[in-house]
């Protein structure tokens, strides 16, 4: 009998002589409202009860809102002319194994240094996580302020490790008062994407995970909201 193809996150595994028995999946994803934090200057999702079951005999709702609009993906059409969009991006990079990167320390720029000690581990992975805790500031003005963000040469350092994107839990990957988005560029010259607006990245710290983000199929797409999940095994050995 011929065997099926695993994804590389079973076969890791498997050769460590572990059974699955089941997947536990984090979301890790804003709810989309009305009146929810929008990025400055853009404006917040309407959510219109368009047709409802008593009078049309279905429920659907007519929403509007920016591209970029809660838990959400930048391609990087984003910010470069002639860049990949999101009918352009391997859906293959949307997932993979992430590296969980702890800036909730910091004060001000992410260096290069701090993401040097986690060099080994954002190699090895096609995603990288930037875990600030700054989520918990949602729903207020502090958390489109003084969040951190990385220097030039930690976005160029992070290019260098290979990863094909970064997930982050702030409104940006530069400061809101960055006119250049100099960091989007940096990122985006590679052809890397960025997930912002995350949340609840603590519930991963100090554990192995898959991390997938899933926008919306749309074509020359510059960004879409997207359903952030992280996905943790939940196995056992053959001895058990």
């Amino acid at each position: 009998m011929k065997r099926a193809v695993q994804p590389p996150f079973f076969i890791d595994l498997i050769h460590s002589g572990a059974y699955i028995f089941s997947m536990k999946i984090i979301d890790l994803t804003h709810t989309l409202e009305e009146g929810m934090p929008v990025y400055p200057g853009t404006e917040p999702p309407l959510l219109k009860q368009a047709n409802t079951i008593r009078e049309h005999g279905f429920a659907e709702k007519l929403i509007t809102m920016f591209s970029h609009t809660g838990t959400h993906m930048d391609a990087p059409s984003h910010i470069l002319e002639g860049r990949k969009s999101l009918s352009d991006i391997d859906v293959n990079n949307l997932y993979g194994k992430a590296c969980l990167v702890d800036v909730s320390a910091v004060k001000g720029k992410i260096t290069a240094d701090l993401l040097k000690g986690y060099e080994d581990k954002l190699r090895k992975s096609q995603i990288a996580v930037f875990y600030s805790g700054w989520d918990r500031y949602w729903g207020e003005e502090k958390y489109f302020n003084d969040f951190p963000v990385m220097d030039i040469p930690a976005a160029e350092y992070l290019v260098s490790t290979g990863v094909k994107g970064l997930a982050v839990d702030v409104i940006s990957v530069d400061s809101v008062d960055c006119v250049n988005l100099d960091v989007h560029r940096v990122l985006f010259k590679s052809e890397m994407f960025v997930a912002e607006n995350l949340r609840g990245l603590d519930r991963l710290a100090g554990l192995d995970f898959h991390l997938g983000i899933f926008p919306l199929n749309i074509p020359n797409g510059d960004g879409s909201p997207v359903r952030a999940l992280a996905f943790l095994p939940e196995h056992g050995s053959p001895e058990e």
